[in-house]
C-alpha cells in the first residue's frame, strides 16, 4: 500500500468543526479517504456532513470509530497537547497542518515521540497523500496526482505540488506524497521518509526537495550515499539565489 496511509487507514480529524479542518475534511473525504470521526473538545454528539460523528476526545473517537489517522487543525497554543492526546490514544500516523507552533511546543512532542510507535508529520505541513489508494490527510490538491511508482518527499508544501505537477504532467505517477514540513523541527527527516520508500515495494524511485536552513538535507545525502540507500532519487535543494543573511521561509 505504499508508506504511512492507504485504503485501510481510518482517519479523524482534530478540529474539525473550525472553518480550515472542516473544510480540508470535505476534500480528503471527496478524494476517498475513510474519514470515520472529528475531535473538537466541547462539541461531543455533534454530526459532520450529516454522519460523521465529533466526540470531545481521541479516546472516545478511537474506541468508537477504530480511527488510527489523526489530521490535525487546531490553533498553534493547543496543537502540541493535540499531538500528544493523539498519541496517547493510539494513532499510529499524525499529519499536523498548523503553522506557528512555537519551537520549544514541538521539541517537547518530539521528545515525547521516542520510544513510540508513532509518525508523525509536520508541522506545518501539507500532510500526505496516496494517489493509488485514493487516500489524502491533508491540504495538497488531489487533482494534480496520479497513481503511480514514484515517492515524493519535500520540506515545501508548494514545490510539492509543483513537482507532483510535472511528473503527472509527464506520465509519471506518485506511490506517495509527503510534505514534512518546513519548520526547524519536525517529527519525520527526510531520513525517516527516505527509510520508508526504499523498503516499499511499490515505489521504484523518489523524488526529494529541500530547502536552506538547517542540517536535514546534508543528513539526507549522507543517507543516500550509503549502502542502505538503493532506488534512484532526483534531488533538489532549492535557495541558492536567496540573500545571505536574509530568513527565508517558514524557518
Amino acid at each position: 500500500m505504499s508508506i504511512l496511509v492507504g485504503r485501510d487507514t481510518k482517519l479523524l480529524v482534530q478540529g474539525i468543526t473550525g472553518r480550515e479542518g472542516s473544510f480540508h475534511a470535505m476534500r480528503c473525504r471527496e478524494y476517498g479517504a475513510d474519514l470515520v470521526a472529528g475531535v473538537t473538545p466541547g462539541r461531543g454528539g455533534q454530526m459532520f456532513d450529516d454522519d460523521i460523528p465529533v466526540y470531545n476526545s481521541i479516546n472516545q473517537a478511537v474506541d468508537e470509530t477504530g480511527a488510527n489517522a489523526s489530521l490535525i487543525f487546531v490553533p498553534p497554543a493547543f496543537a502540541a497537547d493535540a499531538i500528544v492526546e493523539s498519541i496517547d490514544g493510539g494513532i499510529s500516523v499524525i499529519a499536523c497542518i498548523t503553522e506557528g507552533i512555537p519551537v520549544m511546543d514541538t521539541i517537547r512532542v518530539v521528545r515525547y515521540l521516542k520510544g513510540k510507535d508513532v509518525t508523525l508529520i509536520g508541522p506545518n505541513c501539507p500532510g500526505i497523500i496516496t494517489p493509488g489508494e485514493d487516500f489524502k490527510m491533508g491540504i495538497m490538491p488531489g487533482h494534480i496526482h496520479k497513481a503511480g511508482r514514484m515517492g515524493v518527499v519535500s520540506r515545501s508544501g508548494t514545490l510539492t505540488y509543483e513537482a507532483v505537477g510535472q511528473l503527472t504532467d509527464l506520465g509519471i505517477g506518485q506511490s506517495t506524497c509527503v510534505g514534512i514540513g518546513g519548520d526547524p523541527v519536525n517529527g519525520s527527516t527526510f531520513v525517516d521518509i527516505l527509510k520508508m520508500f526504499q523498503d516499499d515495494p511499490d515505489t521504484d524511485g523518489v523524488v526529494m526537495i529541500g530547502e536552506i536552513g538547517g542540517s536535514r538535507e546534508q543528513e539526507a545525502a549522507e543517507y543516500i550515499g550509503s549502502p542502505e540507500f538503493t532506488k534512484p532519487i532526483a534531488a533538489l535543494i532549492v535557495g541558492q539565489s536567496a540573500p545571505p543573511g536574509k530568513r527565508m521561509g517558514h524557518a
